[in-house]
């Protein structure tokens, strides 16, 4: 599969990344905190102080190890976690089509389940074991669009053209999820998911446990529905090279936080933080010489007691005495010519990341030269 880019088509309607329109916020989340307290007295952080933005029309990923908090995002912004010691604070700002702006983590369970679906869509993880095993397809299909309102003869009527958006025949309808492959099930998914034609989809891991070839086609269709139905995509996954393949932006995850983001071909080539470089480091290539490959060191830490300071400190070759006790800040670093964790690095405007070797992402009270001022690290400041 090509790799896609914000400014190429991949299907018609495409909006360059340049276009204000792209540019507004669908969703928005403000210091998020999800946290599970245990019967000994401690904490599990699983997502902490988490920032990001999703706006229209643009498909960002959101990328980072197991154990960094992905699925616990994903279930605070939809409201689907089970279990009822979950602590939640901060602010997640979604635009609805017709009611504004309003706070997911503050609305009633009744209010969500309207939400979703219908402006929000979620495509889980697992496709193998989310259709119910007893019930045909199309009666799947129809299903929640007629929970929402749609008349069932309506409903029932769309479900051939929903399967051929996928890429599926309308034959699949009559058929029972035994008798589906593992991307055939994922693309039924994807059609339920795209029923009532939401702002928002959100995908859990959306190629999990599919072949390459298959990978290839769901984010194909992924790719296709963006540009066809103008619908912003969060796509979570721990495989960098989905992300580089398909999305426009991606927000790199740490120990419950983001840790950096921007475009997807920057942030790939040119990483400005050390944990994005390691996971890069860790892909293998054809392009560069032969050599053993290197793991990031150590192992991600638990959100029940996560590192002082900087979390990724005690596995960082990077590390500074600052980062093992000043929590660095996700700061957007002044643009220009900047000295990155694998060399020269020319930032362009919209890049975030949560570094110490970027002043602005150091506090200013803690920062040596006292002014209150980023250090003068660019050439221009040179």
């Amino acid at each position: 599969m090509a790799t896609h880019t914000p400014t190429e088509a991949t299907g018609s309607g495409v909006i360059p990344v340049s276009d204000p329109a792209r540019r507004e916020p669908v969703l928005t989340i403000e210091d998020l905190d999800v946290h599970f307290p245990a019967n000994d007295g401690s904490v599990a952080r699983v997502v902490d102080r988490l920032r990001l933005t999703v706006n229209r029309n643009e498909i960002i990923g959101i990328a980072g190890e197991s154990g960094s908090g992905k699925t616990t995002l994903v279930e605070a912004i939809l409201g689907i976690s089970r279990f009822p010691n979950r602590r939640l604070n901060g602010r997640v700002l979604f635009e609805t089509r017709t009611r504004g702006q309003v706070d997911l983590a503050t609305i009633s369970a009744r209010q969500m389940r309207r939400l979703r679906l219908e402006e929000i869509a979620y495509i889980p993880q697992g496709s193998m074991n989310s259709l119910n095993p007893v019930l045909r397809v199309g009666d799947q299909i129809a299903d929640g669009m007629i929970d929402h309102g749609v008349p069932a003869g309506q409903a029932r009527g769309r479900v051939p053209e929903l399967l051929e958006r996928v890429g599926l025949e309308a034959r699949v309808a009559r058929l029972f999820p035994h008798e589906l492959s593992g991307g055939m099930k994922q693309r039924v998914i994807i059609a339920i998911a795209i029923a009532m034609s939401p702002s928002l989809i959100v995908a859990d891991e959306p190629t999990t446990a599919l072949d390459v070839n298959v990978q290839r086609r769901i984010l194909e269709t992924l790719a296709r529905l963006r540009d066809e139905m103008q619908v912003a995509i969060m796509l979570v996954s721990h495989d960098m090279a989905v992300h580089a393949q398909l999305v426009d932006r991606v927000g790199i995850m740490y120990a419950g936080q983001i840790v950096e983001t921007g475009e997807v071909r920057e942030a790939v080539k040119r990483p400005m933080h050390p944990y994005t470089a390691g996971l890069m480091q860790a892909i293998p290539s054809i392009d560069r010489p032969r050599a053993r490959m290197e793991g990031i060191r150590g192992a991600t830490p638990s959100p029940r007691n996560w590192p002082e300071g900087c979390r990724f400190h005690d596995r960082c070759p990077r590390a500074m005495p600052v980062c093992r006790t000043i929590p660095p800040l996700l700061a957007e670093p002044v643009a220009g010519r900047r000295e990155g964790v694998t060399g020269p690095v020319d930032v362009i405007a919209g890049r975030q990341v949560a570094c110490h070797l970027y002043p602005e992402s150091t506090p200013p009270e803690a920062r040596s030269d006292g002014s209150g001022r980023p250090a003068a690290t660019t050439e221009a400041a040179r």
